[in-house]
């Protein structure tokens, strides 16, 4: 039992964040099926203020998840389509020299697709590093600067990346500064063979399945900040800490494997990557305090990408997971 009583006055916003969770989730499972994990680990990142990387062979969805998602949240929506010849402009925007009635020129500013509160940078590992540099501030601090004016993005705001890991020719893999700043890494797999009826019923028909808006985004920046003042108690707050430490070389908590095979291990975004998700696993299922299994069951996705494998590593064929999963029974 939690020693933490929730307050009066947000039992009523907690009612109403489980109520609108539910409702997303619902008009998700209309058009995105199976995939249950994946959808629910999206929208922990989503209401707890993160970036996400979703890693997966084409036609598993990827795009139907994130254009579904923002008709859900009733949320502008945007498509980058990352290509070698992106430039950095045409992501977040330029000055333009405009005319107007009376022939008077003035710069303007021409806002770009960044400019939306759901961003779907789709193949963004196929970008020059320059054009992907140009991500980072807005994964970040929300914000972009152009011609030294720095503009706001709109709130909610989320990326949503997407990256093909079988194509790698003519590809710019995302540095580790750049892989830190999403929330969760989330790898997309194939559907399971009762789930293919469903999808090609949905998918081949002449009707496709309609998605109501259920929440707005008034409501949203209201969830995420009920999500920010969810108590942590010690002993989840030292679940995520020792996590995130096991993974790193050298740590008294690291297993023998990680201190002969990785390299370079999470940053303390792993820890509040592993905090904030347990924050909205606890609101969702409704309580008001964070459990150590609500850290847990997000791990692998909160620290995957935050590990960097070794040349004797890599040359075993270990990936991170495997590292992850063993850290987890370690550390029961």
């Amino acid at each position: 039992m939690s020693g933490f009583q929730m307050p009066a006055d947000a039992r009523e916003r907690a009612d109403l964040f489980r109520t609108r969770y539910a409702a997303v989730r619902e008009q998700l499972g209309k058009v995105i099926v199976g995939h249950a994990d994946v959808v629910d680990t999206v929208l922990r990142a989503f209401f707890a203020g993160g970036n996400v990387l979703l890693e997966g062979v084409p036609g598993l969805g990827k795009t139907m998840l994130v254009r579904t998602l923002s008709a859900a949240m009733h949320l502008e929506f945007a498509r980058i389509q990352f290509t070698p010849d992106l430039m950095p402009a045409d992501v977040v925007g330029t000055t333009i020299v405009s005319e107007d009635e009376s022939g008077q020129r003035q710069l303007v500013f021409q806002r770009g697709p960044i400019f939306a509160n759901i961003v779907l940078a789709d193949e963004v590992n196929r970008a020059t590093p320059k054009t992907q540099s140009a991500m980072l501030e807005a994964m970040q601090e929300q914000s972009v600067t152009v011609g030294g004016e720095t503009r706001q993005l709109p709130n909610p705001f989320l990326v949503i990346a997407t990256q093909n890991p079988i194509d790698m020719e003519g590809t710019y893999p995302l540095p580790e500064a750049q892989l830190d700043r999403f929330m969760f890494k989330i790898i997309v797999g194939y559907p399971q063979e009762s789930d293919y009826a469903t999808i090609l019923q949905r998918t081949t028909g002449k009707s496709p399945p309609e998605v109501s808006s259920v929440t707005t985004a008034d409501e949203l920046i209201k969830m995420r900040d009920l999500v920010r003042d969810v108590p942590v108690p010690d002993i989840a707050r030292d679940a995520a800490v020792r996590l995130v430490m096991a993974t790193q070389p050298g740590s008294e908590y690291a297993t023998e494997r990680v201190n002969r095979y990785v390299m370079l291990g999470s940053s303390p975004r792993g820890a509040q990557a592993l905090i904030l998700a347990g924050k909205v696993a606890a609101l969702r299922d409704g309580r008001y305090s964070v459990s150590t299994d609500d850290v847990k069951s997000r791990a692998m996705e909160a620290l995957r990408h935050r590990m960097l494998l070794n040349f004797e590593g890599l040359g075993e064929g270990l990936k991170p997971d495997d590292l992850i999963g063993e850290i987890l029974e370690t550390l029961r």
